[in-house]
């Protein structure tokens, strides 16, 4: 066996795990990741030597650990973390009890309530988060705000620095305390789950860890949400989880076994997770119970529209446009626009779905957006304007970054 590939797997699904208990257990975002990084460097040294062990991860948190109290030693750091590393630290992968008032399912759920902390700018909590949890790299976060990695990476130093300055707890807050920052967390675990199911850049269209990690944090938020009858309905909270479930529960269906897209109207409708539909429209219709509507429930209507068609000629695109014009009362953005245009075409044909893209403010807004460019050329294509459709294909290739994408507007433009 690869023991690289054995270190890259248990990167990808343990990280935000082995680094929220390592920052957990030091106190310190900093001295975690750096430690975490030279575990994986002695981990590619002695695995292939002394064999890999039968549990990676508690392994990588353990020699964390001593690393990050050897590297305070080195620089006489030691006395001023006394108090936290003195004590022998037993750690365990399994998940804790909610038991006691701060109790909470994750240790993961803990950092993202420290990295929402109200005393951090809105970029820094979602830009701190996607980075310790996520796993992303400077660079990716950087690409998904559109800024330069410089600016992301001294936005991700200044937002450190205020935790270590304010000593911010690393902990679930007062029950008084989570609404002023469930919009954030909700916000952050929105994102990550974005990033994991169209991957801005790289090779592969879907980060599968990413979709997972996001899932697995939000059904414990519900959890937690739920068990604190006190907060009151939490309807949105069930809404995202809802939605992860059901965009989740088309990831077979979505690439083929080269990786390349499969788009909506060409999936395999059998390969989709019947187990994940059914569990998501079940946390749709609980949040729609509570007749306090907001963005990710109707996303999540939206997505269960998709996932309860039975061909897509089924699907209820009049319906969807509708509840694009309703999100954007909520979160008025040139992308909801542009997904509002694609379903009116859909519904009313692709000359009308192409009045809405190319009005004038919307065309500006969404110039250097790779999809916009698609959903033209797409629409053009439909309605037979050939070369202007590959004019708008190649300005979308363009603008792409992520290969699995590139490769479906390659096609595109072959075909045309």
């Amino acid at each position: 066996m690869d023991v690289t590939n054995v270190v890259d797997d248990v990167v990808r699904r343990e990280h935000g795990r082995v680094l929220s208990i390592l920052i957990g257990v030091l106190g310190d975002f900093d001295l975690a990741e750096d430690a975490l990084q030279e575990t994986l460097v002695t981990a590619l040294e002695r695995w292939p030597r002394d064999g890999i062990p039968n549990n990676p991860a508690a392994w990588m948190i353990t020699v964390g650990r001593r690393k990050a109290i050897d590297r305070l030693r080195r620089e006489k750091n030691l006395g001023r973390k006394t108090a936290l590393l003195a004590d022998p630290v037993a750690i365990s992968l399994a998940e804790p009890d909610m038991t006691g008032e701060t109790a909470i399912p994750d240790e993961r759920l803990k950092l993202i309530f420290t990295c929402c902390h109200p005393a951090l700018s809105p970029e820094a909590r979602v830009a701190l988060t996607l980075r310790t949890l996520g796993g992303l790299t400077t660079a990716e976060i950087a690409h998904a705000f559109l800024v330069p990695v410089p600016t992301m990476n001294q936005r991700l130093t200044r937002a450190k620095a205020k935790i270590r300055g304010a000593a911010i707890p690393y902990a679930v807050p007062s029950v008084e305390a989570i609404p002023e920052r469930l919009d954030a967390v909700l916000n952050v675990l929105y994102l990550i789950f974005n990033e994991g199911y169209a991957a801005s850049a790289g090779d592969n269209l879907i980060r599968r860890e990413l979709c997972a990690e996001a899932i697995r944090l939000t059904l414990p938020l519900v959890a937690l949400l739920e068990s604190r009858p006190e907060l009151g309905p939490q309807p949105e909270a069930l809404g995202l989880a809802a939605l992860m479930l059901l965009h989740d529960s088309r990831r077979p269906a979505r690439t083929d076994a080269e990786g390349e897209i499969i788009l909506l109207e060409d999936q395999d409708r059998g390969l989709w997770d019947r187990g994940q539909i059914d569990a998501g429209v079940g946390l749709l219709d609980r949040a729609i119970a509570a007749r306090l509507p907001g963005p990710y429930q109707i996303q999540a209507a939206i997505a269960a529209l998709h996932a309860q068609a039975p061909t897509p000629a089924e699907t209820d695109w009049p319906q969807i446009a509708l509840l694009y014009g309703r999100l954007w009362h909520y979160t008025p953005s040139p992308v909801v626009e542009l997904n509002r245009a694609v379903a009116v075409g859909m519904a009313r044909g692709p000359l009308a779905g192409l009045a809405l893209l190319q009005e004038p403010e919307l065309a500006a807004a969404l110039d250097g957006y790779h999809w916009y460019h698609a959903a033209v050329a797409d629409f053009l294509r439909r309605a037979s304007y050939r070369g202007s459709a590959r004019a708008a294909y190649v300005r979308a290739l363009a603008l792409c970054e992520n290969r699995a994408e590139r490769s479906l507007l390659g096609r595109r433009i072959a075909e045309l």
